[in-house]
């Protein structure tokens, strides 16, 4: 898919924000505490047929959406929203004071008022229209943050939308808005039946996780299942479960350290020796790290640091099983 991109990088200072303002105009009245001064912002925009996704990342402002631009723009749509820092204000008659990485929901079809500090931000759209049968949920849930693990485990998904949207095609719309639909309910208005059906998604979003957590342990040492089972809230029995596809926990982590070793050996700017890469992701010694090398990409650490010193172009190894199910969004649509 091909989002729309809005930026007002390439403005002057005082233009950035009145066209910041244009952008959203008749959804949104935003405004800033020093307007003149410059309002370095950006937005990209997915749409996927029925329903929307969008990254914002801007200063410091206040959206809001009064009883009279509700009725001027009668847009309906639900907007879940994920940020990096508080957001405060009124969304649906309540009060909001959501922190950050949690989501929550509020409606356009109603009035609100959102502050927060310079932020990014993702927001699912989910138009009444095509997502009618969730109005008793979404509308119980108007205004309050998702901090069970459920609704953080939404927020993640949101965030694999976002990372997977540019592969996605428009043959995959009618599944993707199923699939959403379905996570949307399992995290919102967990049931038996809603969880079942969405098991796909929740797996693949629980692996992301892991993978996101295992990102930023890499290069520690102690790295290994109780780290992963603490941040993300799982026992050890569910973390060997969810990863048993992709061989096990220390197969998963071991895997992660040989794409970030194979990135920094293609790296013509990286100096540094195959053993202290090695050593910094956390290998016993540099034969055990090249024998492991070997097995995954079928080349050794100085085959790849020979070929791209030289400018052969490489292929990077793909980041998934292809015999493991559901590795990636495209393969889980599949499901829907």
């Amino acid at each position: 898919m091909i989002p729309v991109r809005f930026s007002t990088h390439d403005l002057a200072p005082r233009d950035q924000f009145a066209a910041w303002s244009s952008w959203f105009d008749t959804v949104f009245d935003v405004a800033s505490h020093e307007p003149d001064k410059g309002f370095l912002a950006e937005s990209t925009v997915w749409t996927f047929g029925g329903f929307g996704l969008s990254h914002v990342k801007a200063p410091s402002l206040r959206a809001s959406r009064s009883n009279a631009l509700v009725r001027r723009n009668p847009v309906d749509h639900w907007v879940i929203t994920l940020g990096q820092h508080v957001t405060t204000g009124l969304g649906g008659g309540v009060s909001l004071n959501v922190p950050p990485r949690i989501p929550f929901v509020v409606s356009l079809g109603r009035e609100m008022v959102s502050q927060r500090a310079h932020d990014e931000r993702l927001q699912l759209y989910l138009p009444r229209d095509s997502f009618g049968d969730l109005a008793p949920v979404l509308d119980a849930m108007q205004g309050q943050a998702l901090d069970k693990p459920l609704g953080k485990l939404l927020g993640d998904y949101i965030g694999l939308l976002q990372r997977n949207a540019s592969e996605l095609s428009q043959a995959d719309l009618p599944r993707l808005t199923n699939a959403v639909r379905s996570m949307v309910l399992a995290c919102i208005a967990p049931t038996v039946d809603h969880s079942i059906h969405a098991t796909s998604l929740i797996d693949l979003s629980r692996r992301e996780k892991a993978r996101q957590v295992i990102e930023r342990h890499l290069r520690q040492p102690s790295l290994g299942p109780a780290t992963l089972c603490r941040e993300m809230g799982m026992s050890r029995t569910q973390l060997y479960r969810l990863l048993h596809d992709e061989g096990g926990v220390a197969r998963f982590i071991q895997r992660r350290r040989l794409l970030q070793s194979y990135a920094e050996l293609s790296d013509p700017l990286n100096r540094r020796s195959i053993t202290v890469i090695a050593e910094t992701l956390c290998f016993q010694d540099a034969s055990s790290f090249s024998r492991a090398f070997r097995q995954e990409f079928g080349m050794t650490p100085r085959d790849v640091r020979a070929a791209w010193s030289t400018g052969q172009a490489l292929a990077l190894p793909s980041d998934t099983d292809p015999d493991a199910e559901f590795t990636t969004l495209r393969q889980c649509l599949g499901r829907f």
